[in-house]
Formats: structure tokens, C-alpha cells, sequence
């Protein structure tokens, strides 16, 4: 069977040749680790980081699938191969939006150029015209989230456009503050404007806010279409002039906004704008690599439990979430950990299982478009290829290859009663010193399957200092754990794949903070550690020349207070960050061994 599932897949022309090699290579080191050879391939210049979509992205899906081929995995019932291709929205530019302002009986006033005009990635594609109207910070929060804040209450911007603020209120106490947080994501308030009937949205970033003046960057918005309504970010210069003759100037509108107070009402602008917004998306496919293993009789009650991890990486760190100090700005991102070790992990599961029958189909899914926004995953969730129905549950792995203390991080055990049984059952053999989580709210690819009603769970060895940099290379990865990592996984697969009845699911309720990176104006230049219960935040690292690193923090420590606010774990951390003030010190309270210390902190603005 494994010769003619290769046979099958070069005769149809998925594999080139040199990719050959590396199995030869496998062949020879199998003694010495099941996981080297293919976190080295993954992770090797030649690939380029395998940005979604990119010649690499591709190398290593064919990899990939050569490699379950190999093994004797088959393409799923009714496909052909082991490719399941997605659409994505790469990259967006701004195309030549501009706006030309119209004041009572004097000349117009022609704005373009990204540095005074520039639509938002979401932005639908148009050309409208009509009076400005100053709606405040553009926030509507609903009266249940315990405070009613409507900025377009006592105004009408019904076929006019609409002119807000980024971010939220600066003064509010931070209760206040914390409540329009998590209603200030800008998609959030360009539905708020189309919902009540404004014919565009511009968006400036007052005078007393982070990047204060600056057009806000067009970031890799991976959705296929607009949000409905033309929008664009303007620059202070041209917010100015769209006031001049208002009752107040910007600075002084927003300063009484800053209080917090949901009666400060917003206005109209004497300007009549004409507004053009165009968004250049860049349509590519990436790939999705799926194969599965029969059942030996496949009579158990949902029939399959699904493995994954996602494979593609940062290619060169353009995409805006790269960590790489300026020096590094462009290099290749390897992403040895993140996640050829996650990949790497799957694939030596699929030929340890392969030796074994099992009573429920197992399916190995490689995700691509994980860096960009769970995309690979979603897409599979959103057109399932078995009805997700049929799935007793869902596993995950990323990052897994830099383990510390013999600490590996099961999340999610909260997801089904049977997780915590199945996972001391299997580490009596690994003997790992096992941090289990009950929340399976994470970022990373098994949220997808959680949201949709399945058990999952989800491994990690956890964060380090060269995290979405190009230092994550293969020579760091701790192959002997990794190695441990798949015979424990595999156990813990058996176990749920030859159970009668499939593992219950357990809705868990979200973290109550509701804290969310929406909010968040600034960073601290931290790396939370994920694998370790400690009251506070343990830091796995800091990222080079950051504020935490130039407040003199190190890997190691434990965050327990932050600009007076307790912290207990990452929420409270994230939380906090919410109340933050760019280029504003604040007190950090840390624990560093037995001894506690304090630090002035200094954040500086996300752009």
C-alpha cells in the first residue's frame, strides 16, 4: 500500500524530484531522531520561511505529503490527491485613494498620498461625496456590557460621512477605559457607521494618542472582500482642515471625549468632502495537505479523530507580525519551532500509527495560512471534506520543539471530561511534567475546531526569545523531547481512536476579562511563557532592545503588578496592557526567584 500511495502521487506530478532526497536522508537518521530530517528540510533556507502561497509554502507541502504517502496515508474519500487548495487576500496596497474637501464658498483642497490618505485594508472600493459629520471615537457599546456608550447618539450621519477617532477615551478611569477597549477594533467601527447609514468613514488619530497625526497602516487583512462601506484613515493635517470653522478644533474635541463621558456629543463639520478609497488585494492560493490512515473496522461512534498542525511560517517577515530586531529586518524567518517542529511531529505520529490498527480513521491535516489568520484551518472548517459531525476530536501541535524543565502544555482539557484520564494514562510512560489547561480559547489552529463543537487539545513546549524571528533555526530544537513528544501524542491518539463511544464535548465559557489585542495600543516587549503555572506572568523571554528588556527584565521573571493592576495570568496581563499609555512609565512589580523587585516601564505604540 505505502508503494502504491507514492506511486500515485508522483505519477500525478504533486512531487519533484529532488524533494527525494530528504526521505533518503530520513532513511539513514531514523536511529538517531524520527524528527531531525524533516524540521531541517522544513526549516532550511530553501524553503524561505514558507510564507502562505510562496514557491516554499509549496516545496513543503509536497514534502509533506510524500512524506504521509510514504507511510501508506491516503488521499480522503472522493479526492484525488492530498492537496486542499484555499483562496486568500495576501497583501493589500492602497490603490490612489484621495479626498478633496469643499468648504462654504472657498477653494478646494486636494489630499493624496499614504502619508495623508490611505484606505483601510477592509475598505470597500468607491467613490462618495456629501457633508462631514465628527462622531467622536465611533464607539457603541451595548448596554449589557455593563455601560451605555453611543457616539452617535444626538447625531445624524444617515448618506454623510462619518469622521471618528481611533483608539478610545485616554482619561477614562480604567474600568471605563477597559469597556471601550474592547468595541475600538476598526471593523467594529466601520459597522457601526454603515449600520447607521453613513455613506463612508474617515478615521484619524487624534493629537493626544498613540502615533498621534499618522495615518494608520494597512495591515494583511486576509478576508476576500470589504466591510460594506468605503473607509480610510486620514492624516491629522487633513483632520484640521476638515475642522477649520468648527465650534472646537480637534484637540479640544477630543480632550473632552478623553473624560470618558458618554453624553460628549459629536458634530458637524462645515467641509463637504468628495472621497475616493481603492484597495489592491492580492488573491493567492495556499494549500492545505490532508491525508488519513483506514480504520481497521470503522464501526466506532464518529468514526474519525483528526491530528494537525500548520506548517507554513513568516517567509521574510514582511506580513507585520515579525519580532525580528532591525538588524534581522528581512532574513529569512526559519520557523524551526513555529512549527516544522509541530509538522515534524504529525508526520512521525502517522508512521507510528500506521504499524497500528485502530478502530476510528485518523486524519493528518497540515495547515497553511496559520501566520496569517488561521486561514488554512477555516476554510477546512467552513467546507469540512467528512461532515464535522463524524469527528470525535480535534489535536493540535505547534510549537513543540523547545522544550524547558521537561514542561509540556496540554491546552484545552476543558473541552471534554475524558482528557484529563487519557492524558495521565499516557504520561505515565513519558513521564513529562504536564501543565494542563482547561481553556482551549488559543491562538492557534484548534480554536477553529473548538468553535465548531469538537474536543480538542492542543500541545506546546511554549514561547522563547526567538520567536517570530529569524534566529528560530533547526539547530535549536530539542530533537530527543520532541522525539518523546511523539510516542506520548500517539499514545493519547490510541487512546481516544479505539474508544466505544466518542469523547463528550464541554462548552467552556470564555475568560471572563474579555480582554482582547484590539484593544491594545502599546507594547511591552514581553514573551509570556504558556507552559507553566505561575501566579503572574512568566516571561519566557523579552524581545531585544524592547521596553521590558531596557527596563531590565529578563526570561525568568514573574509580572505580578503592572501600572498598579494585580496579575494572575495572561488575561489580567492583557487586560492591563489595555489601560496603557504609550511613551507614559509605568511601576512593573516582579518576582525574580524569591526576591521581589520594581521597575519603571516605559510602553512605546503598536504600529
Amino acid at each position: 500500500m505505502k508503494r502504491i500511495a507514492l506511486v500515485f502521487l508522483l505519477a500525478a506530478g504533486f512531487m519533484r524530484p529532488a524533494l527525494l532526497m530528504p526521505v533518503a536522508a530520513a532513511q539513514q537518521t531514523t536511529a538517531a531522531s524520527r524528527t531531525r530530517t524533516a524540521v531541517e528540510f522544513l526549516a532550511s533556507d530553501r524553503l524561505e520561511g514558507r510564507d502562505t502561497g510562496s514557491p516554499g509554502e509549496r516545496l513543503a507541502g509536497d514534502y509533506i505529503a510524500m512524506q504521509l504517502a510514504r507511510v501508506g496515508a491516503k488521499p480522503l474519500p472522493g479526492h484525488r490527491d492530498l492537496f486542499m487548495p484555499f483562496e486568500f487576500t495576501a497583501g493589500t496596497r492602497d490603490g490612489g485613494s484621495n479626498l478633496t474637501m469643499r468648504a462654504g464658498g472657498g477653494a478646494s483642497k486636494a489630499f493624496r498620498g499614504t502619508e495623508q490618505i490611505q484606505a483601510l485594508s477592509f475598505s470597500d472600493d468607491a467613490t462618495v461625496n456629501g457633508p462631514v459629520v465628527f462622531a467622536g471615537y465611533g464607539l457603541v457599546v451595548p448596554e449589557s456590557a455593563g455601560l451605555g456608550y453611543d457616539s452617535y447618539a444626538g447625531i445624524d450621519v444617515k448618506d454623510k460621512i462619518a469622521l471618528v477617532l481611533h483608539y478610545f477615551p485616554e482619561d477614562a478611569d480604567a474600568k471605563t477605559k477597559a469597556a471601550l477597549a474592547r468595541y475600538s477594533d476598526l471593523r467594529y467601527k466601520a459597522l457601526n457607521a454603515r449600520q447607521r447609514g453613513a455613506k463612508g468613514l474617515l478615521i484619524v488619530t487624534g493629537p493626544r494618542s498613540p502615533n498621534a497625526g499618522q495615518t494608520i497602516r494597512m495591515t494583511s487583512d486576509t478576508a476576500l472582500s470589504g466591510s460594506g462601506i468605503p473607509a480610510a484613515t486620514i492624516s491629522g493635517a487633513v483632520a484640521n482642515a476638515l475642522f477649520e470653522g468648527a465650534p472646537k478644533t480637534l484637540a479640544a474635541a477630543q480632550q473632552e471625549l478623553d473624560s470618558g463621558n458618554p453624553h460628549v456629543a459629536g458634530f458637524a463639520l462645515p467641509a463637504q468632502v468628495d472621497v475616493t478609497t481603492k484597495v489592491v488585494r492580492e488573491k493567492q492560493t495556499g494549500r492545505n495537505v490532508v491525508a488519513y490512515l483506514p480504520a481497521a473496522n470503522a464501526t466506532a461512534d464518529r468514526p474519525w479523530v483528526i491530528i494537525g498542525a500548520h506548517y507554513d511560517h513568516l517567509g521574510h517577515g514582511t506580513r507585520g507580525t515579525s519580532l525580528a530586531n532591525k538588524d534581522e529586518a528581512g532574513q529569512i524567518h526559519h520557523g524551526a519551532d513555529d512549527n516544522a517542529s509541530g509538522t515534524a511531529a504529525v508526520l512521525a505520529i502517522a508512521e507510528t500509527l500506521s504499524k497500528t490498527p485502530m478502530r476510528r480513521n485518523v486524519m493528518f491535516t497540515l495547515w497553511s495560512g496559520e501566520e496569517i489568520g488561521l486561514v488554512g484551518s477555516s476554510a477546512f472548517v467552513m467546507n469540512p471534506p467528512v461532515p464535522l459531525n463524524q469527528v470525535a476530536a480535534y489535536i493540535n501541535f505547534d510549537m513543540v520543539g523547545r522544550m524547558q524543565n521537561n514542561k509540556l502544555a496540554a491546552d484545552g482539557v476543558g473541552s471534554s471530561p475524558i482528557w484529563a484520564r487519557i492524558l495521565e494514562r499516557a504520561n505515565v510512560a513519558a513521564g513529562f511534567d504536564l501543565a494542563a489547561n482547561a481553556d482551549p480559547y488559543q491562538p492557534t489552529d484548534s480554536s477553529n475546531f473548538n468553535q465548531s463543537g469538537l474536543p480538542t487539545l492542543f500541545f506546546t513546549t511554549g514561547s522563547h526569545p526567538d520567536y517570530h524571528r529569524p534566529s528560530d533555526t533547526a539547530d535549536k530544537i530539542d530533537y530527543e523531547d520532541l522525539d518523546r513528544i511523539v510516542d506520548f501524542a500517539a499514545a493519547v491518539i490510541q487512546g481516544v481512536a479505539n474508544t466505544d463511544m466518542a469523547p463528550p464535548f464541554t462548552k467552556v465559557d470564555p475568560p471572563q476579562t474579555g480582554a482582547t489585542l484590539a484593544g491594545v495600543r502599546v507594547t511591552t516587549g514581553t514573551i509570556p511563557d504558556y507552559t507553566t503555572e505561575a501566579k503572574g506572568l512568566l516571561l519566557a523571554g523579552v524581545v531585544g532592545g524592547g521596553p521590558a528588556e531596557k527596563a531590565g527584565l529578563m526570561k525568568g521573571d514573574v509580572i505580578v503588578e503592572i501600572a498598579g493592576q494585580s496579575i494572575t495570568n495572561i488575561y489580567d496581563y492583557t487586560f492591563a496592557l489595555e489601560l496603557l499609555k504609550a511613551d507614559t512609565p509605568v511601576k512593573v512589580v516582579f518576582m525574580r526567584g524569591a526576591e521581589r523587585h520594581e521597575v519603571q516601564l516605559t510602553p512605546t505604540g503598536r504600529r
